[in-house]
């Protein structure tokens, strides 16, 4: 194995090349938005807006005093519509305030958020990690004090087939981005930032160090799935194992995606919110391309705009098709943490697996994985509902990558089975 390369991964086709090289475009406002008070990891927001009230861009319509926790802000001027449930893309019912635009927008203007400091700014923003952990960021930019972070990571390397909108934010905004590379470090204290970026993506590795200087590295690391993943990347970068049950500031690393840094950059310069966020929209689409879309906007209008599908579809997925949870309806949200919409046609969709299919043991899944995990072992005893037995296999270190039910010959359902026992073990207690 090369020096740096994390063990286990897979080669899936990156599907890329129908968006690569498409500009990021504004999707038009649509006729509602829709906007979860839960975007983020940790306690849902509050409503603090009432039926029928008038808000503008960038006024905060969710919130709560919660250290864990995100604000929600209008993406426009209009007219509070209703508060009430709303279907999420993870098929989970939460609370959401409907707003419906005003006929005139300008989406250049927006009410600015305030704060004492930088840190305060980014927390004031809403900002979330838009990679898809959705974990909010001030929270990661206050690293325990027994943990002093000494390098910044930026994850450039959009390792999901299909998607791109992190590549076009690299190639169109690079200067951005490594603006927001500089606030992270400077917030935390670190001395050295890399920006990461696989080696699919040679445009944006160019522009990058074109703006970079000699304070930001960039490197161009092997497209290997799942390169972009936390752990995976400390080690890329560092040779450094996060230890079992610790934060990755244990190894004096802190990851960030490029979405977020540069809106980490847009709200200490501009006092800007998070109201949208760039989307890869792909696969059997009559327009696929990279939508700028308010927060808020449903698939299904996101879609329309995109010309609609193509053919018979087989799944429509939120985010990547290896973690992305496929949709049960189009009448749900982009939220902070959606970055595409893939729409599979029916021949590349993998059939539906109505029956556990037996385990053959060959292993492919153990050396698939990138966490030193027996997936195999997990769902075994998962199906049988054996708990205390699965518990002995560490299920709470899976990423959920994917990559064990990629591999598998027999399409075991083992992220699902896995998910099971990581739950069963939380309800009991059980410590990472």
């Amino acid at each position: 194995m090369a020096k740096g390369a994390f063990k286990g991964g897979i080669h899936p086709h990156d599907r890329k090349a129908a968006t690569a090289d498409m500009p990021i475009a504004w999707a038009p406002v649509p006729e509602q938005l829709i906007l979860p008070m839960s975007q983020h990891l940790g306690a849902p927001c509050v409503p603090t807006v009432e039926v029928g009230q008038h808000v503008v861009r960038g006024e905060i319509v969710g919130s709560v005093e919660a250290f864990i926790s995100a604000p929600v802000h209008s993406p426009v001027d209009g007219l509070v519509k209703a508060i009430g449930p709303c279907l999420t893309a993870g098929g989970t019912r939460v609370t959401a305030v409907t707003i419906v635009p005003d006929a005139e927008q300008d989406l250049d203007a927006y009410r600015a958020v305030a704060a004492d400091d930088s840190r305060g700014m980014v927390k004031a923003a809403g900002i979330v990690g838009m990679g898809g952990a959705t974990f909010p960021t001030t929270v990661k930019l206050s690293p325990p004090a027994d943990s002093p972070v000494n390098t910044v990571i930026l994850n450039g390397c959009e390792c999901e087939p299909f998607l791109t909108c992190d590549h076009r934010l690299m190639v169109e905004s690079p200067e951005r981005v490594v603006d927001g590379a500089r606030k992270i470090a400077a917030l935390v204290g670190a001395s050295r930032v890399v920006i990461c970026v696989e080696d699919n993506k040679p445009d944006a590795v160019e522009v990058l160090r074109s703006v970079a200087g000699d304070d930001v590295e960039v490197r161009s690391l092997p497209t290997r799935y799942p390169q972009g993943a936390e752990k995976q990347l400390i080690w890329s970068i560092l040779e450094k194992e996060v230890p079992h049950g610790k934060l990755p500031a244990a190894t004096g690393a802190l990851v960030h995606n490029v979405a977020t840094a540069v809106a980490i950059a847009d709200a200490i310069d501009k006092g800007k919110p998070l109201t949208e966020r760039v989307v890869t929209v792909t696969g059997a689409v009559a327009r696929p391309g990279n939508y700028r879309v308010l927060l808020g906007t449903l698939v299904s209008d996101l879609l329309e705009y995109a010309g609609g599908t193509v053919g018979e579809v087989g799944r429509i997925i939120a985010g990547g098709p290896m973690t992305g949870p496929a949709l049960a309806s189009l009448d749900v949200p982009v939220a902070k943490g959606t970055s595409g919409i893939v729409v599979l046609a029916a021949e590349e969709a993998a059939p539906a697996v109505e029956d556990d299919q037996p385990c053959i043991r060959c292993g492919r899944c153990s050396e698939a994985c990138p966490m030193f995990l027996q997936p195999y072992a997990i769902a075994n005893h998962a199906a049988r509902q054996d708990w205390n037995v699965a518990d002995q296999y560490s299920p709470l270190d899976c990423i959920e990558c994917g990559c064990c039910s990629y591999v598998c010959p027999t399409s075991r359902p083992l992220v699902q089975l896995i998910r099971l026992a990581k739950a069963a073990a939380m309800a009991k207690g059980v410590k990472l």
